[in-house]
C-alpha cells in the first residue's frame, strides 16, 4: 500500500465530481477569478465556493483575495500524487512498449541526421 494513500484518496474524491474536474480543466489554461469560473455553471456562487474549498483542501488549487476579487490558480504539483499512482499501475508490458518506442524514436532520429 502506497505511503501517500491518504493524499491520493483526497485528490480522487475531489476529482470525482464533474464540476470540480471542469474547474481544474479550466484552471489548467490559466488562473481565473471566481466569477469567471462560475459563469459556465448553473449554480449559486456559494455552491461553487464549496467546490473550490474541496479542491483547495485537496491541494489542487490555491486562491488569493485582492479587494473583492478572488483569483484561483491550479497548484503546481497538485496532481503529482495521481500521476505517481497511475504510473505504478502500468503493466510491465506497457513499460516495455515505452522503452521500445523510445528506442525506435532514437533510431529514426539518428537515421535522419546523416
Amino acid at each position: 500500500m502506497p505511503k501517500y494513500r491518504a493524499e491520493l484518496d483526497v485528490v480522487l474524491r475531489a476529482l470525482a465530481d464533474p464540476t470540480r474536474r471542469a474547474v481544474v480543466e479550466r484552471l489548467a489554461k490559466s488562473p481565473a477569478v471566481v466569477s469567471d469560473l462560475a459563469a459556465p455553471f448553473s449554480m449559486a456562487l456559494p455552491s461553487l465556493m464549496q467546490h473550490l474549498r474541496v479542491l483547495e483542501e485537496a491541494g489542487l488549487v490555491t486562491s488569493e483575495k485582492h479587494g473583492r476579487v478572488r483569483t484561483v490558480t491550479l497548484r503546481p504539483g497538485g496532481l503529482d500524487v495521481l500521476h505517481l499512482w497511475l504510473s505504478e499501475q502500468r503493466t510491465p508490458a506497457e513499460h516495455q512498449a515505452d522503452r521500445l518506442g523510445m528506442h525506435l524514436t532514437r533510431s529514426t532520429t539518428k537515421g535522419h541526421s546523416r
